[in-house]
């Protein structure tokens, strides 16, 4: 049952939930300073725990390599890999080596793989808010609030993501917060490659 809870959320999280029922005010510079800051990013690498409304928990190495791709592999007894390449997220069982694939732009995770973010037009900003030390900014699919909001938290000096949450359409929530970050980092494209055969030839041995 603990594996099916992470599973559930694990499509979403892989992105604090500021969003709510009360309205927040948007500081405009803050948003073109993130806008700016997700379109200067090209590679990632980070330890992740992933913390479920039940207290359900995980942890694992994060990989971000923009445009497209992203990787979150998570730690023993866990089995869960998700990988998103060409469009697609791929959740992959280790254990049961069962694979399963989804839009890219169906979960939360598409928002930082287009080429160009741009958090207008087919993304609304809830809002901004600034607590202790970091940024946070909320926001769903434009005419599509019911699907959930993501919000996304940054240290503002030096600007650095470290936090994200969705509040999903059930009202759950699902918070990562990512640690030992760094960027700027040589990724092989091969650790996204899941498309070919030996992608999950290789993963599936891995435990």
């Amino acid at each position: 049952m603990k594996r099916r809870l992470i599973l559930s959320a694990g499509l979403a999280a892989p992105f604090l939930a500021v969003g709510s029922a009360h309205a927040q005010s948007t500081d405009r510079a803050a948003v073109q300073r993130v806008e700016a800051y997700l379109n200067s990013l090209r590679t990632l690498r980070a330890r992740f725990l992933q913390v479920a409304q039940n207290g359900a928990s995980a942890q694992g190495t994060a990989l971000i390599s923009r445009p497209g791709r992203m990787r979150f592999d998570y730690d023993p007894p866990e089995p869960l890999l998700l990988v998103a390449s060409g469009g697609q997220v791929l959740m992959y069982d280790r254990e049961l080596r069962q694979p399963t694939a989804v839009p890219a732009s169906s979960t939360p995770l598409g928002l930082l793989l287009t080429p160009e973010i741009r958090l207008s037009g087919d993304i609304t900003v809830v809002g901004t808010e600034r607590t202790g030390g970091f940024l946070r900014i909320g926001l769903h699919r434009t005419g599509a609030r019911a699907e959930g909001v993501l919000t996304l938290a940054f240290a503002e000096q030096p600007m650095e993501l470290r936090q994200w949450t969705v509040l999903d359409a059930q009202a759950r929530e699902t918070r990562v917060t990512l640690y030992e970050v760094e960027t700027g980092i040589a990724l092989a494209n091969r650790l996204f490659d899941f498309n070919d055969p030996r992608f999950l030839e290789a993963e599936s041995t891995r435990r």
